[in-house]
């Protein structure tokens, strides 16, 4: 459910020293990396196949910055690339630059240079002592290494520009948005940049032609997706064993934060969200302070990152591994309408929030005509949030609701009630693969049923006597 803020890493200080020790570890397991490389990526004709196909929709130049490393003065910043650029280049360093030319039509322009080009920084010893070695255009085997034919000193992007402007009247860039706090800071940059470099050109935004080509994932992206859904199950199955009234909100989050690390996850999706009691009715509640109390419902809605591809899972569970008869009957409200979606969920179908092709409306639906709050009102009121949206690169990941669902798409399933009268908030969140026949429920591996969930914890609380009473001979 939760957005994630571009280009931040959250981390828990209690896990601090384990998390390098992890991370340390999967170091000396792993293939040497410049520093900031991730250790899994598509191959580079994939990213040379997305490059190509973006560039026959273009009739003028496409000019695109990676992140500078700029952006974030955090002291726990970790440098993630621009996700337009990374998804065209598989780069991950900052300070990048790419030109791509459209396809060139014979006899009908001046241009003799490559079709696309990447713009590196140039090697700076003294700053690889401080923050690791960096790729550079002059490390030998630079080309192979990044994909393309052509790498130049990024110093040199305006020159090519300059004179690509007096060949091509426009330019594509990602525009800037034009709403209140919308974008990242280097759009407006890169938009000033080009108007210095190329006044007279006209610029067009390239935002919805990679935004349409991000929502249908390749079968590299789907893999990784999946790893990330994976570990995210791991950490929830562990979150439900250790589930006890006493704990704290963090300790619980923290944990699943352990799982992911350790697993190879870099970061997490987006802060994770353990909220207890009245918690469990605000969406995006982060803070984690709460100690969970006997009684308490708690939602955990916490998702892994692997190789930049982010899950979103959310599980709402019983502090004390008992749901109470009325979170009992909200809960079995909140699954009957994710599985009256899910029934009918298929290409074709749409996330809109009305419409006969609406898997959101099915589930809203469902909500309203299924129980009451306290003062007989229907449900319906207490669903504040759409029933889901894409997952990629990012959490929130290109895609528009009222368009069509297609195979190779992958949404979140996540209907939800939240009664903050009531102290009562349940979300129930899965990650769904549209297939060609339906849909593939990733996540499937974590219990939904809330017997099953009841069974898992009453498990571990008996494994927990056990060892105490071992712990006490």
């Amino acid at each position: 459910m939760r957005s994630r803020p571009a280009r931040r890493r959250y981390e828990f200080a209690t896990f601090a020293a384990l998390s390098i020790l992890t991370c340390f570890s999967a170091w000396c397991a792993a293939p040497s990396a410049a520093a900031q490389e991730r250790r899994d990526r598509e191959p580079n004709s994939v990213y040379a196949e997305r490059r190509a196909k973006l560039a026959a929709q273009a009739d003028a130049p496409i000019v695109l910055w990676g992140f500078t490393g700029r952006e974030e003065s955090s002291q726990t910043y970790i440098f993630e690339q621009e996700e337009n650029f990374y998804y065209l280049t598989g780069h991950n360093e900052e300070g990048a630059g790419l030109v791509l030319l459209p396809q060139a039509k014979p006899g009908n322009e001046g241009w003799d240079g490559p079709r696309e080009l990447l713009f590196l920084p140039p090697k700076n010893p003294l700053k690889e002592k401080w923050n690791g070695v960096r790729m550079s255009p002059a490390d030998p085997g630079i080309e192979a290494r990044t994909g393309f034919s052509t790498v130049k000193p990024f110093a040199e992007m305006r020159a090519t520009v300059e004179r690509l402007a007096k060949i091509y009247p426009s330019f594509y860039p990602i525009l800037p948005y034009e709403k209140e706090l919308g974008g990242y800071p280097h759009e407006k940059e890169v938009v000033d940049w080009l108007q210095q470099a190329a006044p007279q050109a006209t610029l067009k935004d390239i935002r919805a032609q990679i935004s349409a080509m991000r929502q249908v994932k390749s079968p590299g992206e789907i893999a990784f997706l999946q790893r990330a859904i994976d570990l995210t199950l791991d950490s929830h199955l562990e979150a439900m064993r250790r589930m006890r009234p006493g704990a704290y909100e963090y300790q619980i989050a923290a944990k699943m934060v352990e799982i992911h690390a350790k697993g190879g996850s870099e970061a997490e999706g987006y802060a994770p969200i353990v909220g207890a009691g009245p918690n469990s009715t605000a969406l995006h509640y982060d803070r984690l302070s709460r100690k969970i109390e006997d009684g308490d419902i708690v939602v955990l809605d916490v998702g892994a990152q692997f190789a930049g591809y982010s899950a979103d899972i959310t599980r709402t569970i019983p502090a004390n591994g008992k749901f109470t008869p009325r979170q009992f009957e909200i809960y079995n409200i909140v699954l009957g309408a994710q599985n009256a979606a899910l029934a009918a969920l298929r290409a074709g179908m749409d996330l809109c929030q009305k419409g006969d092709k609406s898997v959101n409306k099915i589930s809203r639906d469902y909500i309203n005509s299924h129980g009451k709050d306290l003062h007989g009102k229907p449900l319906g009121q207490y669903y504040i949030h759409g029933l889901g949206h894409h997952i990629g690169l990012n959490v929130h990941d290109p895609g528009e609701y009222c368009k069509p669902l297609e195979p190779g798409m992958v949404v979140t399933m996540e209907p939800g009630i939240y009664i903050p009268e009531e102290n009562l908030g349940v979300r129930i969140e899965d990650d769904v693969l549209i297939t060609e026949n339906g849909y593939k429920l990733l996540s499937e591996r974590l219990p939904r049923d809330p017997a099953e969930i009841e069974k898992i914890m009453a498990q571990a609380a008996t494994q927990r006597a056990k060892e105490t009473c071992k712990g006490d001979d």
